[in-house]
């Protein structure tokens, strides 16, 4: 008796074990999913060719081929690369953004956001419809929060990138108290008291970066604001960019700068984009200046990329300037 309630015992054991290894075999160790790939600003667009060719590709291209604000040139938000579900597997899962466009009878209607589903880091969105005008309605309520993330999650992709080759530059501390993920290719071009111009060469022109302070009340928050931001960038392109005797550096004149608000290190920021020029030289080109609101330091922080790249396009060469200033902690 006692040798068969061993036998059992025993018979039991194996089975246990091997549950227990059959369990641990399907299970996917953490770790284990696939980096994302892609080039920045790069977007899959899962769709039917027959919707991509009508009314649902329109509204698609319309949202996330919007013009980017404050270039010279017309340059889309995303480059997107339009394929059908069923091209939509092995290494076409793995951009680090996607967008998916389903129009299924028996499908439920609506918008799903997705993270981290075939790669990551990865950011993808599903818009499902029963009809092509109930498709391009829910791209118009949702395209905004969508390209929201996009923006998001390249950026965050872009300081990763930055951050793997950085250029140490302890006086931005020491005089201005913060710091900044700047690659090794950008050097200091001018650095005066509380005034930095850091600048990288590129093709056929450059990459700028503007670091100052300012007194707290030297944008005021009424009507006047975006004015008031001009006169003040103008001020300082007048006297810190060197150009020769004909024309200075200042802001456009023709088009007005697009406004926006938003925080850098949890601070109150104003945020401007528009066109910057150097008149009578034909010089001109595309900006972004963030005026930080430093309370505890009673002062405005000012960070500005501007870009100087004739006949090139510049949307990538600004995008990664607004990725290195994001990077700012005020210590």
């Amino acid at each position: 008796m006692k040798k068969l309630a061993l036998a059992i015992s025993c018979m039991l054991c194996i089975i246990s074990c091997t549950e227990t290894k059959k369990e641990n075999k399907d299970k996917k160790p953490q770790g284990a999913m696939a980096h994302s790939v892609g080039k920045i600003n790069e977007l899959s667009v899962v769709v039917d060719n027959s919707l991509w060719k009508g009314n649902v590709g329109d509204i698609i291209r319309k949202n996330f081929g919007a013009e980017v604000p404050g270039l010279p040139q017309e340059e889309p938000l995303f480059s997107m690369r339009q394929m059908p579900k069923e091209a939509f597997y092995g290494m076409a899962r793995k951009n680090r953004t996607f967008l998916w466009i389903k129009k299924e009878e028996n499908d439920k209607s609506g918008h799903i956001s997705l993270e981290n589903k075939f790669a990551t880091p990865q950011a993808g969105a599903i818009i499902s419809g029963t009809t092509e005008e109930e498709i391009v309605e829910l791209i118009k309520k949702h395209s905004e929060t969508i390209i929201s993330r996009f923006k998001s999650i390249e950026t965050r992709e872009k300081q990763k990138r930055i951050r793997k080759s950085l250029e140490k530059i302890p006086q931005l501390k020491e005089k201005l108290g913060i710091t900044l993920a700047i690659p090794t290719a950008y050097r200091i071009a001018k650095e005066e008291d509380a005034f930095f111009w850091i600048r990288k060469d590129i093709q056929n022109g450059s990459m700028n970066l503007l670091i100052y302070e300012l007194p707290l009340a030297t944008i005021s928050k009424d009507s006047n604001t975006v004015s008031s931001i001009v006169k003040m960038r103008d001020s300082i392109g007048r006297v810190k960019i060197p150009t020769s005797a004909v024309g200075k550096f200042i802001t456009e004149e023709a088009y007005a700068p697009y406004l926006y608000e938003t925080k850098l290190d949890s601070k109150f920021t104003f945020e401007t984009k528009g066109t910057w020029e150097i008149k009578d030289r034909y010089m001109a080109g595309p900006f972004v200046n963030y005026a930080v609101e430093d309370l505890s330091n009673n002062r405005l922080l000012v960070l500005e990329g501007f870009v100087f790249a004739p006949s090139s396009i510049k949307r990538d060469n600004m995008f990664e300037l607004e990725a290195i200033i994001k990077t700012i902690k005020f210590e």
